[in-house]
């Protein structure tokens, strides 16, 4: 026999159907509250999907954030929000920030997000082949960052194994290293933070995908040769023709003879290298040294390193761009002057 059963024959009928209507109340009211309860945790209104921002200030309790979200109608209740949140542990954890919400989210969907610190993100993509002024540029203009504040952290030292062989002399130590790559960055980051989180994309790349490739070659060589392979190579099916005619040359002793290398020298694009501009006197102007410029002339993506690392095996020395992104090879000197003759404008 059940306890219940005891302590009912124990009391008079009377009473025993008192205590049963109280235990039959109380039941519902408990099954009551959890259904109120549930009901409080679930969308505001699932149909609307329009972004509100919430600014979460430094320091706020869950009780000051509990506000903040019923103010803007983007939970049911106040105290469902305090209770899940202590019930859950998520009370010690709820960070500050800048978030988008929908009232088409549930309560305990809001709660892990700023709990997560999923605040709102800056999406910015960084070109293959842009050098480090221009990636600075391409920040100041989306409102990322100051350009002064960009200049100033790319001038910082950063503790990456594969930056100690930059050589001095070079105009931007981190030039080539700056992985071109889609990012997403809290509204509130900073230009330094930027640069550490692309040269740690780098570090990541390359270990993972070229690192057992290297033999006799350093890191730095190769992204010198896929910078100019990068700034080169309009169409991607020849990056790996270019690399072979980078290769040849640098067997044969021949100056590389690299425009780009000049033009990053100068400074600045032009759509024609003249027979003036070949002659600044720089340590990139692969047409007045041997071998490699000092170092890489923009930040080359994953196809253009995988190309310098695999040049393609063949005898070509020489190319000529025919105009339309692509180019002429040629074997022997006198083949290259007949191609400048057909391909490019007096």
């Amino acid at each position: 026999m059940s306890e219940i059963s005891k302590v009912m024959k124990q009391v008079s009928p009377k009473k025993g159907t008192l205590i049963l209507i109280l235990a039959v109340l109380l039941t519902g009211c408990i099954s009551g509250y959890f259904y109120w309860l549930k009901l409080q945790y679930m969308p505001v209104d699932l149909n609307d999907k329009r972004y509100i921002d919430i600014y979460i200030p430094e320091n706020s309790t869950a009780r000051d954030i509990a506000k903040i979200l019923s103010d803007n109608n983007l939970i049911r209740s106040e105290k469902a929000f305090l209770y899940y949140c202590k019930k859950t542990g998520y009370d010690a954890k709820l960070q500050a920030g800048h978030f988008r919400f929908s009232r088409s989210q549930s309560l305990k969907e809001i709660v892990q997000d700023i709990a997560e610190g999923k605040t709102v993100f800056i999406s910015f993509t960084v070109p293959e082949g842009y050098t480090v002024e221009q990636i600075g540029q391409l920040l100041a203009e989306k409102g990322i960052c100051r350009k002064e504040d960009w200049d100033e952290a790319v001038r910082k030292e950063y503790n990456y194994e594969f930056l100690k062989d930059v050589p001095q002399g070079v105009k931007n130590p981190l030039e080539g290293f700056l992985f071109p790559d889609t990012y997403q960055v809290d509204e509130n980051v900073t230009a330094e933070k930027i640069v550490d989180l692309m040269l740690a994309n780098f570090d990541k790349v390359f270990r993972e995908n070229f690192a057992s490739e290297l033999e006799n070659h350093s890191i730095y060589e190769i992204i010198t040769i896929a910078s100019m392979i990068e700034r080169e190579a309009a169409i991607p099916e020849e990056r790996k023709r270019i690399s072979g005619v980078i290769a040849n040359r640098l067997k044969k002793g021949m100056p590389l003879q690299v425009d780009a290398t000049v033009l990053y020298a100068l400074g600045k694009h032009k759509e024609v290298v003249t027979r003036k501009d070949l002659k600044i006197d720089s340590p990139y102007n692969t047409y007045k040294i041997s071998g490699l410029p000092i170092g890489p002339i923009a930040c080359p993506g994953k196809e253009a390193i995988r190309a310098a690392l695999n040049p393609e095996k063949h005898d070509y020395l020489y190319y000529v761009a025919r105009g339309d992104g692509s180019h002429y090879f040629s074997k022997t000197h006198e083949e290259h002057l007949q191609a400048i003759k057909r391909y490019q404008k007096p």
